[in-house]
């Protein structure tokens, strides 16, 4: 259950970047088929690709982790 949770927040992200899979993975220098695989939840990115998805992306890895809130 976690692992879709992590692809559909890479792939939300991804989108609002305008940005396929081909670019993302060229930038994070993985397969395509890695990362396919991370956003269709059939793999868990590691702490290195999770700060490499983050930085490509230009978010906060909290924010990529779901962990930031609203300020009220």
């Amino acid at each position: 259950m976690e692992n879709i949770r992590w692809g559909r927040r890479i792939r939300a992200f991804r989108r609002l970047k305008r940005m396929n899979q081909v670019e993302l993975a060229k930038e994070m220098n993985i397969s395509v088929s890695i990362l396919g695989q991370i956003e269709q939840g059939k793999r868990v990115p590691n702490e290195v690709q999770l700060k490499s998805i983050s930085s490509v992306l230009d978010i906060q890895l909290d924010e990529l982790k779901g962990e930031i809130k609203d300020a009220e």
